[in-house]
């Protein structure tokens, strides 16, 4: 299965919802679905409020399709008591995990494909902060969803380029880019200087890498 970017999964089940019955609301589940299973997520995390619910039954359902993990973080073991009913048989396609989403997404969970973070959670803005350091270790780029957003003023993660998708209780999406480092050295190993160049079209969200190197004055840039 080819990877979407979250740009393509968001156009491609809006478009869905539009061709479909127009009276049909937005479901979050669903989308979740979409954009997990567009990107081949292997690792997918989401952090609850309370017990988990819609956003957990989205990965779910594209664990089914790319053979990924799931995992489900809550904060007590009522918590993981109620999720479990919550999702019924679907629980056993959960590996639900009692604990701080920042502490886990620090360690046991830094190369999560994509991490689903509950708005209402009152440390959400740590949880994401946390993230966006593993992912600038990890190899692959990190999608990051806020849900529950119409309930806070706030419809921005701090410090990143972040949509703002009207779609059940409000979702929040942004990209993590994985940190490139150059080979070869500080100099590349022959005498040249290279950098890394990370630009975001601002039409289509999509994040473009390029690897700048520079000799004797001159610079070639390669896609």
């Amino acid at each position: 299965m080819g990877c979407w970017s979250a740009e393509n999964a968001t156009k491609a089940y809006l478009r869905t919802i539009k061709m479909g019955n127009t009276d049909k609301e937005p479901n979050v589940a669903e989308f979740i679905s979409a954009l997990s299973a567009g990107n081949n997520a292997q690792l997918m995390v989401v952090a609850c409020a309370t017990a988990a619910g819609s956003p957990a039954l989205g990965l779910v359902a594209a664990a089914d399709q790319t053979g990924g993990r799931v995992i489900c973080i809550v904060r007590d073991e009522e918590e993981l008591h109620t999720s479990i009913s919550t999702l019924g048989w679907n629980a056993s396609r959960v590996e639900f995990v009692v604990g701080e989403p920042q502490t886990l997404l620090s360690s046991e969970y830094r190369n999560a494909d994509l991490v689903v973070i509950d708005c209402k959670l009152e440390n959400r803005e740590e949880i994401f902060k946390a993230v966006q350091i593993s992912a600038a270790r990890a190899k692959t780029n990190t999608t990051v969803l806020g849900y529950n957003a119409f309930c806070k003023d706030s419809w921005q993660w701090s410090g990143s380029k972040t949509q703002f998708l009207p779609i059940g209780d409000g979702l929040l999406m942004t990209t993590i880019a994985a940190k490139v480092e150059p080979s070869g050295g500080e100099n590349g190993g022959l005498g040249k200087r290279s950098r890394w160049i990370v630009k975001v079209d601002k039409c289509t969200g999509e994040e473009h890498v390029f690897r700048v190197r520079s000799s004797h004055g001159r610079a070639i840039i390669k896609a």
